[in-house]
């Protein structure tokens, strides 16, 4: 037995090597209803992730377990080297969340609070440190996705996009490792998510942030993916896995080529 690993010693190493998220033979489910059953697959670091298919595929509930907000069935799921799985479930999560950001479909914006206090509800959370501190993080993310004159402004006062990027703002705050967006492009106009889209692109490109995008919008799957996996609703599952060429132009599944054959939205 000397020398050779088991099967947890094996997924422990892969999750504290070049993979910053694996998921092992998950299951998630809504009390007896099964929503994704056997569902396995890695992201690496630094790499953009889009997690595609149909409305009511599964996808928002597989980023609402990786990311600590559901409990799986059963399976296993490693996020920056923590198992959010496992018997010390709430000490994981508190180290995990730490680490990640979280970008919300609606932005999630309190609207009682301004728009610097929004940003800086992770600060306020997780970190002791002085107002005038936290107000130049606040500062300097709301620069990053250019809302610099809107600390002030209520919610209410922007724009549909100017909200989204007011949230990916406060997902920042903690200059997390990893950064989850649910539908980022969702309920924006072409142009406005164009703009949500290549903010994405620079926070990976020049800060290395790993970011994993559940989308189905065809235009800002172009514009982002360069791996993907496609859920089903029928299968529970993942039906495929790859580039987006890959799947767009090479895939012989039918609902692979269904997906990608829909008409996109022009500008």
């Amino acid at each position: 037995m000397n020398g050779m690993r088991t099967g947890d010693q094996e997924t422990d190493a892969r999750a504290q090597g070049g993979d910053v998220i694996l998921v092992e033979n998950l299951e998630v489910a809504y009390g007896e209803t099964t929503i994704l059953r056997d569902v396995s697959f890695s992201v690496e670091q630094g790499e953009i992730l889009t997690i595609l298919g149909a409305s009511g595929c599964g996808k928002t509930t597989l980023l609402r377990a990786m990311t600590g907000l559901i409990e799986p069935v059963r399976g296993s799921i490693h996020v920056a080297g923590e198992e959010i799985t496992g018997k010390d479930l709430e000490e994981a999560l508190s180290r995990v969340r730490r680490q990640i950001g979280v970008l919300f479909q609606s932005g999630a914006l309190l609207q009682s609070l301004t728009i610097a206090e929004n940003v800086a509800l992770p600060l306020d959370e997780f970190t002791d440190l002085p107002p005038e501190l936290k107000n130049d993080i606040v500062q300097t993310k709301l620069n990053l996705v250019r809302l610099g004159e809107t600390a002030h402004l209520m919610p209410a006062e922007l724009s549909g996009g100017m909200q989204k990027r007011a949230g990916l703002a406060r997902s920042m705050v903690l200059d997390p490792k990893i950064l989850f967006c649910d539908e980022p492009a969702a309920g924006l106009d072409p142009i406005t998510a164009r703009e949500v889209d290549e903010l994405l692109l620079e926070l990976n490109e020049y800060l290395g942030v790993t970011i994993v995008v559940v989308t189905h919008e065809l235009a800002s799957i172009h514009n982002i993916s360069r791996r993907c996996i496609m859920l089903d609703a029928e299968r529970k599952g993942i039906i495929a896995k790859g580039t987006l060429e890959s799947l767009k132009d090479e895939s012989e599944d039918e609902r692979v080529r269904a997906f990608f054959n829909r008409e996109i939205d022009k500008p």
